[in-house]
């Protein structure tokens, strides 16, 4: 995504976006983001939540496949433990 926004600076130096590029990039109430400085560049990057990480990351496996992996895994650990 590569577009140009005007936002506004409150008195305080707050820096108020929109909801099209909170949404675009995954910024929520309560969240946290990433502010980079970068020369006269401010690049603000949102951190993905525990939560997010979880979402995002899940596999889906048959039974079968999890079992054959724990397999696996007990013979790892025995063969190094």
């Amino acid at each position: 995504m590569s577009s140009e926004t005007i936002l506004r600076v409150g008195k305080k130096g707050e820096i108020y976006t929109t909801k099209d590029i909170r949404e675009a990039i995954g910024i929520r109430p309560g969240g946290r983001v990433r502010a980079l400085v970068k020369g006269l560049r401010l690049i603000i990057e949102p951190i993905p939540s525990i939560e997010d990480l979880i979402k995002r990351d899940v596999v889906e496996i048959s039974p079968d496949e999890a079992e054959r992996i724990s397999e696996e895994l007990q013979r790892e650990k025995g063969a190094y433990g």
